[in-house]
């Protein structure tokens, strides 16, 4: 079986336009969560969000093109670059592939609700000033798949272009897909791109009168709080993370730098509900990517810690802890979430956290799981609360799951 290595990382979110900046700030426990600033949200029940800070969209596209795109694409866009750049495939003069290698490289996007500020916008617009004045741009603009198709043209990327919308596991199903794209030789090389920015009165309002929002908004940052028996739902961010995958052979043949072998992964349904979760679909994702890591490899796999969905909702942590639980026995791992950083990236979370993970794995440090100050009886696991952990890592799993009840894990594995 083919080998497939990630040898390109990109993100932006709260906490930092880069995957260095971005890093230190989760591992150091800082928090981006704060009042939003995107859309009056005054006469909202939830007031607080993990917003990107200081992004200029006209510093990843040029300024007549940046009204074409809804701001989850120019987020994709700028972790993109970042990933692509740091691949070695493109430079700062020449942001496109070489022609040779164009045909064979894939891309696989994901949103879990993608341009919902434009549709919003747009919606308003047609219903107060009539079907006439609608931007001529709104569904190019508002489209998941076309995260995929700017950043294609940009890059000059001419192999399968799909996208995933399965809700906050889009990324990780997208990372999935890739790995299989590659092993079904449909691609040499795939660049992975998740990308949300649904802060907007419709998503804000929305999952609030769902009651799934913490509505501390007094004290933004310790709001999202995983794990804690004081926690009352998750907090929204926005952002985009991107990886690029290819084979072990092209990335030593090439001289490339690796940051970790993705060694399995795992997709499952809970077939249960459309919002609340059960312990069963996330335990057999899990199972699966071990499953298939232990295939993969020849032997035994032990997995040193799990980067959590762990959203900071009641019913899923306490979900997921026992999904763990069962499937580990005595010797789980530790787990952290970094969603107390961020906020929920949703459809981006899996992309982002799993270079989260990498970096973890890589740099030999686990982020801590934040503002755990009073932990809840039902969640006993070792969760690294507040302080990072300097540890030896090998192995390392992220989890993702989504309404619908659709679940998503991964592991990555250091190349020897």
């Amino acid at each position: 079986m083919k080998r497939v290595v990630v040898t390109g990382i990109g993100t932006i979110n709260s906490v930092g336009h880069n995957v260095e900046d971005s890093f230190k700030a989760v591992v150091n426990a800082e928090c981006g969560i704060d009042t939003i600033t995107l859309f009056d949200a005054s006469e909202y029940p939830v007031k607080i969000a993990g917003e990107v800070k200081d992004f200029d969209p006209a510093t990843v596209m040029d300024k007549k093109e940046v009204k074409k795109a809804d701001r989850f694409i120019q987020l994709g866009i700028k972790a993109a670059n970042e990933a692509m750049r740091d691949s070695g495939y493109i430079s700062e003069e020449n942001k496109k592939v070489d022609e040779s290698l164009s045909e064979r490289f894939g891309l696989v996007s994901a949103s879990g609700i993608g341009g919902l500020s434009t549709i919003e916008k747009n919606s308003v617009v047609c219903e107060t000033r009539g079907p006439k004045r609608i931007s001529p741009f709104f569904i190019p603009s508002s489209l998941v798949n076309m995260l995929g198709g700017f950043i294609s043209i940009e890059h000059n990327l001419k192999g399968p272009s799909l996208s995933h919308v399965t809700a906050c596991a889009a990324s990780t199903h997208a990372l999935a897909d890739g790995v299989k794209t590659i092993l079904l030789n449909g691609a040499d090389r795939v660049l992975i791109v998740g990308a949300e920015s649904a802060i907007c009165g419709a998503g804000v309002g929305g999952f609030a009168a769902m009651k799934a929002l913490s509505a501390r908004n007094d004290d933004p940052k310790t709001a999202s709080r995983p794990f804690d028996a004081e926690r009352d739902g998750f907090v929204m961010g926005e952002g985009a993370g991107a990886l690029v995958l290819e084979t072990l052979e092209s990335a030593q043949a090439r001289g490339a730098k690796i940051y970790a072998e993705v060694i399995g992964f795992g997709e499952s349904a809970d077939a249960n509900h459309i919002t609340a979760p059960v312990m069963d679909g996330p335990l057999r994702a899990m199972k699966a990517a071990m499953a298939m890591a232990k295939e993969h490899t020849g032997g035994d796999v032990t997995i040193d810690y799990i980067n959590a969905h762990g959203t900071s909702t009641p019913v899923g942590d306490v979900n997921e802890t026992k999904a763990i639980k069962e499937l580990f026995g005595e010797n789980c791992p530790p787990v952290s979430s970094t969603k107390g950083q961020i906020g929920h990236c949703l459809g981006a979370a899996g992309a982002i956290e799993a270079i989260f993970a990498i970096k973890a794995l890589t740099e030999g440090v686990i982020p801590p799981t934040i503002n755990l100050e009073n932990q809840d009886p039902e969640c006993t696991l070792d969760y690294v609360p507040n302080v990072k952990r300097e540890a030896t890592l090998t192995t390392v799993m992220s989890n993702n799951f989504g309404f619908g009840g659709t679940n998503a894990s991964v592991i990555f594995k250091k190349v020897n």
